[in-house]
């Protein structure tokens, strides 16, 4: 392999490896889902009714 090759590899890689990173860093400092509840925790369908 060629000097070029092995410079993009190199790159490439480093870029892929950068990038799980930001993305495993910005999923795992996410607040939780209970401090985001957007709904109320009992919703009355009335399908018991009909």
């Amino acid at each position: 392999m060629t000097v070029g090759g092995w410079i993009f590899m190199t790159c490439s890689v480093g870029f892929v490896l950068c990038l799980i990173g930001y993305c495993f860093s910005k999923v795992l400092s996410k607040p939780s889902a209970a401090n985001h509840m957007q709904a109320p925790l009992e919703i009355n369908t009335h399908d018991f009714n009909t």
